[in-house]
């Protein structure tokens, strides 16, 4: 599952084994008033696998843990990612008190490199160009939602299981806020967009994380 208004196009440089089958999650319209836990559950009906493994990265991570709620998985992983709201950075623990993330001009919408450094983090800058081609939500509606729904992530315990791969140069997340105590792997000078830049590390350790 992708990040925020990212497209599945961000795993194009992952290549597993052939006895992997990789099935490609893409975004829904959240339905007006739609919880998080009610989306979740919508779009956990498109796993036909049984026992499958689920990955998402940054706020997709955050949807494969409410999936897994209604799922029997294999393996939880997360990408740049929090497992709880306490891993949240201090500005959105802020905004869910103050609200100030209602304040967010989600019409840049109409700028690309606004919403391209908004989802994958400033590090991107000199190539911002480049990663625009990975956004493909660009719906404000969606936008607040899922900024909202980030924000109000009601989540306080981790799940036991859940695999967490993290950047310890990651500004959206940083890693100071993160538990890296259990099922943690963190990735030297990896930012939020590590799953585009570090690609060759996943292709290597990603098969035996699912097999370990």
């Amino acid at each position: 599952m992708p990040g925020m208004a990212a497209s599945p196009r961000i795993f194009e440089y992952l290549n597993l084994p052939e006895e992997y089958q990789v099935i490609k999650l893409s975004w829904m319209t959240p339905e007006k008033g739609e919880s998080l836990a009610a989306y979740a559950k919508r779009m956990s009906k498109r796993i036909e696998h049984k026992n499958p493994v689920l990955l998402g990265v940054s706020f997709g991570g955050i949807l494969v843990q409410e999936m897994a709620k209604h799922l029997n998985v294999r393996k939880l992983i997360i990408v740049s990612s929090v497992k709880s709201n306490a891993e949240l950075p201090v500005s959105m623990k802020l905004a869910k008190t103050t609200c100030a993330h209602k304040l967010l001009p989600t019409q840049w919408i109409k700028s690309l490199e606004s919403l391209a450094l908004f989802v994958f983090g400033p590090s991107i800058r000199p190539k911002v160009e480049a990663y625009q081609k990975y956004l493909s939500e660009r719906d404000p509606a969606y936008l607040d939602w899922s900024i909202n729904e980030i924000v109000h992530w009601s989540q306080t315990a981790p799940h036991p299981e859940v695999i967490h791969i993290h950047g310890d140069k990651d500004v959206v997340f940083p890693i100071k806020n993160i538990d890296t105590s259990n099922h943690f792997y963190r990735i030297k000078n990896a930012t939020h967009a590590m799953i585009l830049t570090h690609h060759t590390w996943f292709n290597k350790n990603l098969p035996n994380i699912i097999e370990k």
